[in-house]
């Protein structure tokens, strides 16, 4: 629905109207909107999702060829997010009002006030240009055979760009579930009967305040795709967000299609995972038919 057309990125503007015309007859252009999109959507029935208007290669290889790259960076920033925010977000409530809170806290706000691209181009600039210890665009280096040291390499920048948001948005949430939970009766009573404290966190505090951490790390999923539009684009990651500049500066509307299309099956996969992960760990939840 957007003003212009493929056509105009393709063609130059000195080829005479009639040729402007006939190519979009070829790429079906020239229908009305909900024309093309029930077409498009024939076709996704049959599990085709077209061919790209600028490369006329197939949606569905150019998806699946960048999703590797984008699902290693999400992946590891991720893991390593969750992995800082909640053994800190715990020793945060544990320790609330002292040094080790504040300083958990304003690095949580930190992570989340500090934009993606500012904090990205402040990496490239520090670690690229100024100390030119690691590399500053791609997945590996041009003319090598890459490799994981390689590949390590380049994943170092992108990944603290995007592990620094997770767990900035996470510490805080880790941090108010187990504020709420200490508060309860039922860990003084443990405490009482003589258990360890390790005990008493690691067993009943930690178990019970899983529930809303696990919403919030479902909902990390769309969020770091999302945000990877814009850090792929900075770091020249080969990956979906790439691809998704790419087509929406071409106008590429078959590719940007199936992108979205991938965006809501991801975020449908993310939220049916979550509510699974529910009943693994709160024996009181039960699905039933």
């Amino acid at each position: 629905m957007a003003p212009g057309s493929p056509v105009d990125m393709l063609i130059s503007p000195q080829i005479p109207a009639e040729a402007l015309a006939a190519k979009r007859i070829e790429l079906g252009l020239d229908a009305p909107a909900y024309v093309q999109y029930l077409s498009w959507f024939k076709h996704l029935l049959q599990g085709d999702l077209g061919y790209s208007m600028i490369t006329y290669e197939p949606v569905m290889n150019m998806i699946l060829t960048r999703m590797g790259p984008t699902l290693l960076l999400m992946g590891v920033s991720l893991i390593i997010g969750v992995a800082i925010a909640v053994p800190l977000g715990i020793l945060s409530a544990r320790k609330q009002y002292s040094k080790l809170d504040y300083a958990a806290v304003t690095g949580s706000f930190l992570g989340i006030s500090v934009p993606n691209f500012f904090l990205g181009l402040g990496l490239i600039y520090v670690f690229s240009i100024w100390l030119k210890l690691l590399p500053s665009s791609g997945m590996t280096t041009l003319g090598s055979e890459g490799g994981f040291g390689d590949i390590l390499l380049h994943l170092i920048m992108p990944v603290i760009v995007l592990t620094a948001n997770v767990a900035g948005r996470n510490i805080r949430c880790v941090r108010s579930s187990m504020l709420e939970i200490l508060e309860q009766d039922y860990l003084r009573t443990a405490r009482a009967k003589g258990q360890k404290e390790t005990l008493v966190i690691n067993r009943h505090a930690v178990r019970n305040a899983l529930i809303p951490i696990i919403t919030v790390l479902g909902m990390e999923i769309p969020i770091l795709f999302g945000g990877a539009v814009v850090i792929e684009q900075i770091f020249s990651w080969p990956g979906i967000g790439q691809l998704t500049m790419s087509a929406i500066m071409s106008r590429d509307y078959s590719t940007i299609m199936g992108l979205n299309l991938t965006a809501a099956v991801i975020v449908i996969v993310a939220n049916l995972l979550t509510d699974i992960t529910y009943a693994l760990v709160d024996p009181r939840i039960k699905y039933s038919k």
